[in-house]
């Protein structure tokens, strides 16, 4: 019929488990005789399906848990007491049963709608990526933690500018509202500055402002900012696992010149430059992936960097990724994970070497 709402499973199951427990003790009785003494055991079948279906679904349980008892009761001898008050008192179950399954259902609406909404958020916050920025094919995937409406703060984004496509992958101290909140902060204040800055240290200057406006002295963001400009690779690290460089099946750690701490804390960046050739493939990542651990032993990202993402497009690649370290931590993360894999196709026609802006490439990198 129209509007009739499907028959989920945990109803089915509810009902199922209910009425085989209503069986079984009609059976028990039956061979018990004529005394009644397990009808007030009958008043379990609501609570038994409450843990399961809707309130309409334990009020059938109740009905019928309650005319099996009564028919029993009239079947004996002359009820006694007990019986009249078990009888009694399986109704009385039911009415408990419905309510807790109403607030269970209520409960388990709430936490799904609160699911959907970080979900939202975190689209908000995280936009698509690719499937190609200029010379760059490239794909994103946030990996969570958990399905509770935790949100981390894990951000990443990639936009094409007049200086090359640039790319930022970053990670908030913190889980929930705050820290999306933070990330939607300095992913709003990259947006508008990517375009601007022809220098990837005024970015991190503007990013650390951004930052230090909104937060305590304790909180930080750490994060990468990678920027390709005619097959030159310019690398800036604040406080952030390395990016992972494959080229030729080898694997190569992509370290800064010297550590910087993260947004929050001034940093002083040193780029590092580096020269593409067509087929490499740079991974960032967010520490989600590099802490994630088996019986002490933490996931060896680099080890099988070139086994997991050397082949097949991009997408498989960071699908490659995830279904590893779903194996390696059996389905259970400690922190959510962000994932940025690009690859190099080569120069676009017409944009060569000389295009690369003077601050890029030269002995001052400071």
């Amino acid at each position: 019929m129209p509007g009739r709402r499907p028959v989920t499973p945990g109803t089915r199951a509810g009902l199922g488990a209910a009425v085989a427990l209503l069986v079984f003790l009609s059976v028990v009785e039956a061979l018990d005789g004529a005394q009644g003494h397990y009808i007030g055991l009958m008043a379990t079948a609501p609570f038994l399906a409450a843990a399961f279906a809707s309130w309409r679904t334990v009020l059938v349980v109740g009905g019928l848990a309650t005319a099996v008892g009564t028919l029993f009761a009239l079947l004996g001898d002359a009820p006694s007491m007990s019986t009249v008050l078990n009888v009694f008192g399986i109704g009385g179950a039911t009415a408990l049963a419905a309510t807790a399954a109403t607030l269970r259902q209520r409960q388990a609406e709430r936490i799904a709608e609160l699911s959907r909404l970080a979900d939202v958020a975190q689209q908000a916050v995280l936009r698509p990526l690719g499937p190609r920025l200029g010379s760059l094919a490239i794909a994103g995937r946030y990996i969570s933690a958990t399905v509770a409406a935790d949100i981390g703060g894990d951000l990443y984004e990639a936009v094409d500018t007049p200086y090359g496509v640039r790319i930022i992958i970053g990670d908030v101290k913190g889980k929930g509202l705050d820290a999306v909140r933070l990330a939607s902060i300095v992913l709003g204040s990259y947006r508008h500055v990517a375009y601007d800055r022809a220098d990837l240290r005024a970015i991190v200057t503007d990013l650390d402002r951004a930052v230090s406006r909104n937060v305590g002295d304790e909180d930080f963001v750490t994060a990468v900012l990678v920027e390709e400009r005619g097959g030159t690779l310019t690398v800036v690290n604040c406080g952030h696992p390395a990016p992972l460089l494959l080229r030729r099946g080898e694997v190569i750690s992509l370290d800064p010149p010297s550590p910087a701490p993260p947004l929050g804390f001034v940093p002083s960046v040193k780029a590092r430059v580096e020269r593409l050739e067509p087929g490499d493939r740079l991974l960032l990542f967010t520490d989600g992936l590099a802490e994630a651990r088996r019986d002490g032993a933490f996931f060896p990202i680099a080890d099988r960097a070139w086994r997991l993402l050397g082949h097949g497009s991009v997408s498989d690649g960071l699908a490659s990724v995830e279904s590893a370290l779903a194996e390696w931590v059996h389905g259970r993360l400690d922190d959510d994970i962000a994932l940025v894999l690009l690859e190099y196709a080569g120069p676009q026609q017409g944009l060569t070497a000389a295009a690369v802006p003077s601050w890029e490439v030269g002995a001052d990198q400071s």
